[in-house]
């Protein structure tokens, strides 16, 4: 009623809900429930399992049913007013119903809802009828956005431009140096610096195209980008396998058309077997054919906390479900991840902790092993772990952008310092050394 007080917290249903209900009936059962989802797993979802501060405002959730009936597309929307007070800085809220269509168990879904902010609450207007929350989130800023895209752009470009430095060295010294074209690992190196290239166009062309062309050349673009990421994660993770062969394993290393294999591995060609008639893909083409099958690429959009749109480029779209996102990029950059940490620390162990022996003899050479494991790291990509800390700060997240927007410098001065000069004066001549041992055993 209009003269009604009205609560903090409340339910307004429209009139067309009713005259739309089957039967003309006089009286119907309403059921309004209110649940509070605690700390358990009912009602989170994916969406809430990423560690990065995400949450369901108070806990609190609100059911609406109206008889045994299926409400959906409502011409007038419902509303829901939660009130609260103004949201944590850096943080921002969307209505969201539960989607038990998604996934296995479900999950949070905007569609069909909106969400308006307003001083005593944030009023959300949703067509449908089923359980809702408001679903609090980590947001940047516009401005915040700008600069980090600015640092992005400008450390992908200054990498591109050292990248390219690192191909053309390396056909300089391949025409120049016999015994280079047998070397595995600086083929190693140049396809990892090969798919960084790519990946950095790619990210460029992504952000600076933003929402324009068909939703056809958005999918291609989000499924460019997810290509050479995977390709990108995959290298690193065989930078730290070709590592382990070399300086853990050491012995019974031989393997017949070693990076020929790693290739299919890595960029995910296609191999075909006439007189078998068999088709063999890496592991990036068949994700990323996988992920696209299920039309999982398109828009995606970032938002400041008034929900206007700070950044926009082709990726996973928004409305789809988001377990390709954690299962192809999440969970397997972790396995890569993890992988060349556990090779890194073996290898670090080795040169601290194995060379005691000749402690005397190699007085003034622990700078040199920094540098070596520095250089090292810069290959099985340990400037990505550093996205595990941003939910710390937005200081953080600068730190990534700038340094992992740089990880083709870093592999370009490594690759300068480990080939250019003599190789007996080198920090990493040990790693020169095992390479040439290992390519030896596949001769």
């Amino acid at each position: 009623m209009k003269d009604e007080d009205k609560p903090p917290d409340r339910v307004r249903l429209p009139k067309s809900l009713f005259r739309s209900l089957p039967g003309n009936r006089s009286v119907v059962r309403l059921a309004i429930t209110i649940l509070d989802i605690g700390p358990g797993t009912l009602f989170k979802g994916p969406r809430l399992g990423l560690g990065d501060g995400s949450g369901v405002l108070n806990n609190r959730l609100v059911g609406l049913s109206v008889g045994q009936m299926r409400v959906t597309k409502l011409a007038e929307p419902l509303e829901i007013v939660f009130s609260h007070q103004r949201p944590t800085p850096n943080m921002t809220l969307t209505c969201v119903f539960w989607d038990v269509t998604k996934g296995p168990t479900g999950d949070w879904s905007s569609e069909g809802c909106s969400t308006e902010v307003r001083p005593e609450g944030t009023v959300c207007c949703c067509d449908h009828l089923t359980f809702f929350a408001l679903l609090l989130r980590p947001t940047l800023d516009q401005s915040t956005v700008h600069i980090l895209t600015r640092i992005s752009q400008a450390g992908c470009g200054v990498s591109m431009i050292f990248l390219a430095f690192t191909v053309i060295l390396y056909a300089f010294l391949r025409l120049s140096r016999e015994r280079f074209k047998s070397e595995d690992a600086p083929k190693i190196h140049v396809a990892l610096g090969g798919s960084l290239f790519l990946l950095n166009l790619a990210f460029l062309v992504n952000v600076g195209s933003g929402s324009k062309g068909s939703d056809a050349a958005c999918w291609a673009r989000g499924a460019v980008f997810h290509y050479f990421l995977l390709c990108a994660f995959t290298w690193m993770g065989l930078e730290a396998f070709h590592l382990y062969l070399l300086a853990v394993r050491v012995f019974n290393t031989y393997f017949g058309h070693y990076f020929l294999k790693l290739s299919l591995v890595g960029w995910g060609r296609v191999q075909r077997e006439i007189a078998l008639g068999r088709e063999r893909r890496g592991l990036p083409a068949l994700m990323v054919i996988s992920t696209g099958s299920a039309n999982s690429y398109g828009l995606y959009t970032i938002r400041d906390r008034e929900n206007r749109t700070s950044l926009e480029l082709c990726w996973f779209r928004e409305g789809t479900t988001m377990y390709a996102l954690y299962i192809t990029v999440h969970g397997y950059f972790l396995i890569t991840f993890l992988f060349g940490m556990v090779v890194l620390a073996l290898v670090a162990w080795k040169i601290f902790t194995l060379s005691r022996a000749t402690a005397v003899k190699e007085r003034g050479k622990n700078r040199k092993k920094v540098l070596t494991l520095l250089g090292l790291s810069s290959l099985v990509g340990v400037t990505w772990g550093l996205a595990i800390f941003t939910p710390l700060g937005l200081s953080t997240v600068y730190i990534f952008a700038l340094f992992n927007s740089l990880q083709g410098v870093f592999i370009c001065c490594w690759f300068t310092i480990l080939y250019l000069p003599s190789q007996s004066t080198t920090v990493s001549s040990s790693t020169a050394r095992l390479d040439q041992a290992h390519s030896a055993s596949q001769e």
